[in-house]
């Protein structure tokens, strides 16, 4: 199991992973502090395991914006930064996803400056490339880096992430 961590009382998470995500998650206890982090002025950057070879034009629609479903109407997604990446040196999943007799996999990073519910998700599917496993990297300017799976780093001031 992972680490218990003593966390000052009122803490709570900037933002969320649902459950099949993984990846950089802040905590805080100030309140504007999640406000500011959560606005659309700082970015949010995922990487995405797809299934398929991902094409260049379907980097170019990531970029330019996607029609994906958002609480049961359709929303085009902001323009983005989105490239395709070589496979990161993560460590494998707990939960193996599937295997290559499945066929080819890709990686493309993903930067946000907005989040709607499994938007990175969506996206890659809406261009034809299912996501497969979705890694948030980096908020503002605090990296994942090789920062292991359940380890806490303090950050003392707003301005680090910004």
């Amino acid at each position: 199991m992972g680490e218990l961590h003593d966390f000052p009382a009122g803490t709570m998470a900037i933002g969320r992973l649902d459950e099949d995500s993984e990846g950089l998650l802040l905590l805080t206890t100030d309140g504007m502090m999640s406000e500011v982090v959560r606005s659309k002025k700082v970015e949010k950057e995922y990487y995405a395991q797809v299934d398929g070879i991902i094409t260049q034009e379907a980097v170019e629609q990531l970029q330019k914006g996607v029609l994906i479903g958002f609480k049961g109407t359709k929303y085009k997604t902001k323009p983005c930064q989105a490239t395709r990446i070589e496979v990161p040196n993560f460590p494998a999943r707990s939960q193996k996803i599937r295997d290559e007799r499945h066929g080819p996999t890709s990686w493309v990073s993903i930067t946000l400056t907005e989040g709607k519910f499994r938007q990175v998700r969506k996206m890659t599917s809406a261009v034809g490339f299912p996501t497969l496993r979705l890694i948030r990297v980096r908020v503002g300017n605090i990296q994942l880096a090789d920062l292991n799976v359940g380890c806490v780093k303090e950050i003392n001031a707003i301005l680090e992430i910004l």
